[in-house]
């Protein structure tokens, strides 16, 4: 059974990935609009139902790897929609988007995490007249991906991972593996433990959960520079996955599109619930489906629980920001920031998150976003 979802997910994200390969250049900033239609000023795209309103030019943002693979399908698609529009996501990492939101240089920020409060108050100078917001627009899980030779089922708790993950735990064969993966041969092999080697809202994210559901074996705060002092660095989500890919023995952190575009193995969590729960974006919505907006005004800022048992919620989840000002957006982009943002936490453009591997964020909290982006001067 697990086999069989698993094929199922790889198969779409790789089928919404090579949807997204054919534009990678365009994605990245090519000039070459050719193939856009549809979409005038202020009219709805009759080709895939974008509102394009006034939008014009260029519109640079750039942040979160995590949300790459998502980002890539959004920007096709707007743009085939949109014509005269050119959307170019730099995929970095969460805190140099939040530095070159607060630089003024994009027009808008992809964070896995929300802004800090020094962060909101770097950005009034930017901002003029407001601040900058967060806006859940992707959710999905955080796979824990490995590699190794020999195991196709690997189950692991919070505890676990963070004795791995803080190189505590050195080998595959480690009573505490064993214990949680019993009738499978484990290898008397060395662990190798991947990280992000930049500041990145994903590091953040999974030092939550393990600080939340592991406080006795996880000391270090939530940052989003790895904390930890060993381990081996490799920048961005695509690094990590392609160290993973690549070495035996190895275990690493990613968005679940890098996995199954990759065909990476992926641990199974045990929450203590009734059964292991596996990094799917189905079980994933579970867990973000309890979220509560803890943001105040315009602000839409989450908070997650990382300890659910409830069945089948996978519990190391993010959710990916758009950081947005209020009040204040640059004039010259902000119809175009408008409505891009408006197809992204629109039906169509939630839609296709499942299908890439990610998971929607709830109606209840996306009808909130879509009011705020109205909103937004």
């Amino acid at each position: 059974m697990k086999l069989q979802r698993k094929n199922r997910l790889r198969a779409t994200a790789l089928g919404a990935l090579a949807v997204s390969g054919a534009l990678v250049l365009t994605a990245c900033g090519s000039d070459d609009n050719s193939g856009s239609t549809g979409g005038d000023g202020g009219k709805t795209s009759a080709a895939s139902n974008i509102k394009c309103d006034d939008a014009k030019g260029q519109l640079l943002a750039s942040g979160s790897s995590a949300q790459k693979n998502a980002m890539d399908l959004w920007v096709k698609n707007y743009m085939a929609g949109c014509s005269g529009v050119e959307v170019n996501y730099k995929s970095s990492s969460s805190g140099e988007g939040i530095i070159a939101f607060n630089q003024g240089t994009v027009g808008f920020a992809g964070s896995d995490s929300a802004l800090k409060p020094e962060e909101v108050a770097e950005s009034k100078k930017m901002c003029k007249g407001g601040q900058g917001i967060n806006l859940p627009m992707v959710g999905g899980p955080i796979a824990i991906g490995y590699h190794l030779e020999g195991v196709d089922n690997l189950v692991l708790d919070a505890p676990t991972l963070a004795k791995i993950f803080d190189t505590k735990i050195k080998k595959w064969n480690d009573p505490a593996i064993a214990k949680l993966n019993s009738g499978v041969k484990l290898p008397d092999k060395d662990i190798q433990a991947f990280h992000r080697s930049e500041d990145s809202g994903t590091t953040q994210n999974l030092g939550k959960y393990l600080g939340a559901a592991a406080p006795n074996d996880w000391k270090y705060e939530a940052e989003k520079k790895w904390p930890a002092p060993q381990g081996q660095a490799a920048s961005g989500s695509s690094g990590v996955a392609a160290q993973v890919k690549q070495v035996d023995g190895a275990i690493g952190y990613f968005e679940l599109s890098y996995a199954t575009s990759q065909s990476i193995s992926t641990v199974d969590i045990n929450t203590g619930g009734a059964a292991p729960v596996e990094a799917t974006s189905e079980n994933a919505s579970k867990a973000i489906a309890a979220a509560k907006i803890k943001g105040t005004g315009k602000d839409l800022a989450l908070e997650l629980d990382y300890t659910t048992k409830a069945e089948g919620a996978y519990p190391i989840v993010l959710v990916t920001y758009e950081v947005v000002c209020d009040k204040g957006n640059k004039p010259e982009t902000l119809s175009t920031v408008k409505s891009f943002l408006n197809y992204t936490a629109g039906d169509e453009g939630q839609k296709l998150l499942s299908e890439a591997g990610y998971a929607p964020i709830p109606a209840e909290i996306n009808a909130k976003v879509r009011e705020t982006v109205a909103s937004l001067s």
